[in-house]
């Protein structure tokens, strides 16, 4: 099925190059592997490089940067760690203090950088849900 019309509602709610970004890479892991979850993670893997997960919706990194978002993004498939769901764990503290503000994130201001991205993802994956309902 073509990556348009698989398009996850967070893709959908994020602006045309995080969705030709998805929908490319879908496509063509389609190609290669076949339909199913394999093509998402592609996919997904692929949006990660430009765009972060911001609430509801992928934004372009900051300052245009390119790259994996997390280590686990730069790993191959198969290994075992978790993910930061989308959040750009290679962003400059003021810069995720900056996301932590836009999500509402208390305690913002006194956290390290890797309790910025834990948070971060927390208030994400909130977003999400609430975006599904």
């Amino acid at each position: 099925m073509p990556g348009r019309e698989e398009l996850p509602e967070t893709v959908r709610r994020s602006d045309d190059k995080a969705q030709r970004t998805w929908i490319k890479a879908h496509d063509s892991a389609v190609e290669q592997y076949g339909e199913g979850e394999r093509a998402h993670r592609v996919a997904y893997g692929a949006l990660k490089h430009t765009h972060e997960k911001v609430g509801d919706h992928w934004q372009p990194k900051e300052h245009g940067r390119k790259g994996p978002s997390d280590e686990q993004s730069a790993r191959p498939r198969g290994t075992s760690d978790a993910s930061a769901g989308g959040v750009d764990t290679h962003a400059s503290k003021q810069h995720l203090q900056e996301v932590a503000r836009e999500l509402h994130v208390e305690g913002r201001s006194r956290m390290t950088k890797d309790e910025l991205v834990d948070a971060i993802r927390k208030a994400n994956d909130r977003a999400t849900e609430e975006a599904r309902r």
